[in-house]
């Protein structure tokens, strides 16, 4: 197993460098000049020089992503154009935010979506059955954004039941567990886990249904074990599947969460990059989606090592 566990690291690697070098090349292939959001119209062709060799963008391509890629390996990502902070901080404040509601996100979506694919594949051609099929199929078809929008006009705007954005009263700087900034994550965290939790409640129905069609478990229920005997079989041949796509679920969640931290002004990633794209600030969107995939791709790996612990069968 540890052989196993030793090649899924050095597997990482190279996928790491290759995301790292997609992220740079894709940021500049965008048309204009980066540094429009902070020179002046009137800038003279000294200062635009000046400020090309600050943030070097005189340099070649290659010159710069070699740059940039030791620096990045040393936790530098460079300065923000619009702001004049560091990049690393930017980003790292916001991913703490977007991990915080992305968590939320997915363990609801989970619990929601195990348990409606534990009912359907459990009783499968029932009216539970095609109920718990239609949500799941609502919770993958509806626009999250649009999903978003609804809920703050009703639960905003109409009833007044809970805050439409923003991170609490303090904002993301003084978060705290308590009911006065938990409020503000409930709509954003519900809309984030409507598409796993249709995704999940799929895979676990069909993953229910064949499993109890294996003929272990026809021998276990003539063997006169329990019911619940055989649904802690079920769960157990069923949880490395399940937990594979919950790993993905949260790693999607992190980087695809754009839309609706901006229909809730929520300071994650998501607003981050928003930002980023309409100022054109290249170290600051450079950084945000490196420090996303990196993130990916080592919570694949997190969940490859746990279905390995889980299932001992997978290390060959």
């Amino acid at each position: 197993m540890l052989a196993y566990l030793l090649r899924r690291v050095l597997y990482t690697l190279p996928i790491m460098l290759g995301v790292a070098l997609v992220c740079f090349a894709l940021v500049h292939l965008s048309p204009g000049d980066p540094l429009v959001s902070i020179l002046p119209p009137d800038a003279s062709e000294e200062l635009q020089q000046q400020l090309r060799e600050l943030y070097g963008f005189n340099r070649s391509l290659p010159e710069q992503f070699g740059l940039w890629l030791w620096r990045a390996l040393h936790g530098d990502l460079g300065t923000s154009i619009a702001t004049s902070r560091p990049v690393i901080t930017e980003v790292m404040n916001a991913v703490v935010n977007t991990l915080r509601l992305s968590v939320v996100a997915t363990f609801i979506g989970f619990v929601l979506g195990c348990l409606f694919g534990f009912v359907a594949g459990y009783f499968r051609n029932s009216w539970m059955d095609r109920a718990a099929s239609l949500l799941s199929v609502l919770g993958v078809s509806v626009p999250h954004y649009w999903l978003g929008m609804v809920m703050v006009i009703v639960f905003s705007s109409l009833l007044m039941w809970l805050p439409a954005t923003g991170a609490g009263p303090g904002g993301s700087d003084h978060w705290a567990w308590d009911w006065e900034h938990v409020k503000f994550m409930i709509l954003p965290a519900i809309t984030m886990s409507v598409i796993p939790m249709g995704i999940i409640a799929r895979t676990v129905r069909a993953l229910v249904a064949e499993l109890l069609d294996q003929e272990f478990i026809v021998g276990l229920k003539a063997k006169g074990l329990t019911a619940f005997g055989i649904f802690r079989h079920v769960v157990k041949n069923a949880a490395p599947t399940a937990l594979a796509v919950m790993g993905l679920q949260l790693g999607y969640l992190l980087g695809g969460s754009i839309l609706i931290e901006t229909v809730f002004s929520w300071p994650g990633t998501g607003f981050l990059l928003n930002s980023a794209i309409f100022q054109r600030d290249l170290p600051l969107l450079q950084g945000t989606i490196l420090v996303l995939a990196m993130f990916f791709v080592l919570l694949n790996l997190l969940v490859d090592v746990l279905q390995t612990l889980l299932d001992p069968r997978i290390a060959r």
